[in-house]
């Protein structure tokens, strides 16, 4: 009866719990800078600051869904996740070929250069983690 139980499961990962504090951080990096931003110079770049705001609620609810398990949990992080791939991708893209269209950068500016990319890279191993990781397994008809 010398048995040992693993304490690591996918949900509790190293891997995972790294994925969900990164996010956590940028969460709280976007909507800090966005609220200091929308609140004292909002006038100067209106959709910049908006749309950093709307990157840090991106970032909480991918944060929170990346705790949550099951299927519900699973479809709220993948609908985030990928929401953020475009953002970064789409803002980025924009940046890079008009750099006058925002007046200051936001969080996904040049493909979140100000932030050392990791804003690119992080959709996609988050993406790579759901699929590897978290693929549930089909609801029953009962529910």
């Amino acid at each position: 009866m010398n048995e040992k139980v693993s304490t690591t499961s996918p949900q509790r990962s190293v891997g995972r719990q790294l994925l969900i504090a990164v996010y956590a951080v940028f969460a709280v990096a976007a909507g800090a800078r966005s609220a200091v931003q929308i609140a004292t110079e909002f006038s100067q770049a209106p959709v910049a600051y908006l749309l950093s705001a709307f990157a840090a609620v991106v970032y909480l609810i991918a944060t929170a869904a990346l705790r949550w398990e099951g299927r519900r949990a699973f479809r709220i992080a993948l609908t985030a996740i990928l929401i953020e791939a475009v953002g970064v991708v789409g803002v980025g893209l924009l940046t890079v070929l008009d750099d006058g269209l925002f007046p200051d950068a936001t969080v996904w500016s040049e493909f979140g250069a100000g932030y050392g990319y990791v804003p690119l890279l992080l959709p996609f191993i988050g993406l790579w983690w759901l699929w590897r990781r978290e693929r549930p397994a089909p609801e029953s008809a009962t529910g």
